[in-house]
């Protein structure tokens, strides 16, 4: 039995993963996470006999059960190229995100688990011209530990989202390999079409006429700059872009979907209910974009629920990546 630890846990994508991957042979033993929405969810779908820890930077190293595999997304926003990429520089409440990393190498430096999996965004790589990289690189080799990483898109693992993302796998040195083989495409096929919402949706999801004309002279404004911002509406025979931190960009992303003949408004917009059936994506249909299962509850209110699928990880990928680390740990 593996015992693992789950820090940044946000609603639990990464340990969703390695449970799928490791099936029975996987125990989570601690989980730190400090939002406390992203905590109601993690708790609405994992049912652990021990409370979650909240601020990493005040947990003792001492006080976290002995552990072999540590999951680590440490947060993404100090070093996204969508961000202002300060990366180490970067203060947040107090806190400077871009070492919150430190903190995973101090409680990995107490127990010395087997191998460590962290998830970041692909800006990670080049972020202060790859010095960041390289500090993150050397802290776990000076730890004694052997460090490899991949660049791996979620489309190419039986999502339609378009969404690239670094993942570190480190192996103690006395177990790792000589070469870790990252996992190559599993399955490109997905479209929109296979993860939209088999019934009509609610026409809460439908922009009203007044937000799209706004949303049109805002596009038409950046054009005339060269700028490429602006909504977009995917074909349901394609696939999305990377649903993004925090949960914003859900005008990147939007469908037509005439199915809803009722639409009339249930919440308070300006004008009516748009005509052309212009929606945005529902959370179920974002979580889906992230391969969570239809089983995985959604507890909270939609605009925690944007937010949190945006800032998770697609679990297809990362149990696509566990297999391979399993496989190095069973032979080790």
């Amino acid at each position: 039995m593996y015992k693992s630890i789950d820090l940044f846990a946000g609603i639990g994508g990464i340990r969703l993963g390695f449970e799928r991957a490791f099936g029975d042979e996987i125990s989570t033993v601690f989980v730190s996470e400090w939002d406390e929405y992203a905590q109601k969810t993690y708790k609405a779908n994992f049912k652990d006999d021990f409370e979650i820890a909240g601020d990493i930077t005040k947990i003792n190293e001492t006080d976290i059960p002995q552990f072999d595999i540590c999951l680590a997304g440490f947060p993404c926003q100090a070093f996204s190229l969508a961000g202002k990429r300060q990366g180490f520089d970067d203060n947040y409440k107090g806190l400077c995100r871009g070492t919150l990393f430190l903190d995973v190498a101090r409680i990995c430096e107490a127990d010395k688990p087997k191998v460590i999996f962290c998830e970041n965004v692909k800006g990670l790589k080049i972020h202060d011209r790859g010095r960041t990289f390289e500090i993150i690189k050397k802290t776990f080799e000076d730890l004694g530990y052997k460090v490899f990483s991949d660049v791996l898109n979620s489309k190419d693992f039986g999502v339609p989202q378009n969404r690239e993302r670094i993942y570190i796998v480190a192996f103690r040195n006395d177990i790792a390999p000589e070469k870790f083989e990252f996992p190559k495409s599993t399955d490109d096929t997905k479209r929109l079409k296979d993860i939209i919402e088999e019934k009509p949706v609610p026409a809460k999801y439908y922009l009203s006429d007044v937000y799209m004309e706004t949303l049109r002279r805002h596009k038409a404004r950046h054009a005339a700059k060269g700028n490429g911002f602006g909504y977009e509406i995917r074909e349901w025979d394609g696939i999305a872009g990377a649903i993004v931190c925090g949960g914003m960009g859900r005008e990147r992303n939007l469908l037509i979907d005439k199915r809803q003949k009722d639409l009339t408004p249930t919440t308070h917009i300006k004008g009516e209910v748009n005509k052309e059936g212009i929606r945005k994506m529902t959370p179920r249909e974002w979580a889906r974009l992230q391969g969570f299962p239809d089983t995985f509850n959604l507890p909270l209110a939609d605009v925690h629920l944007y937010k949190q699928f945006g800032n998770s990880v697609t679990v297809n990928v990362i149990e696509a990546i566990a297999k391979q680390i399993k496989e190095v740990l069973d032979n080790a």
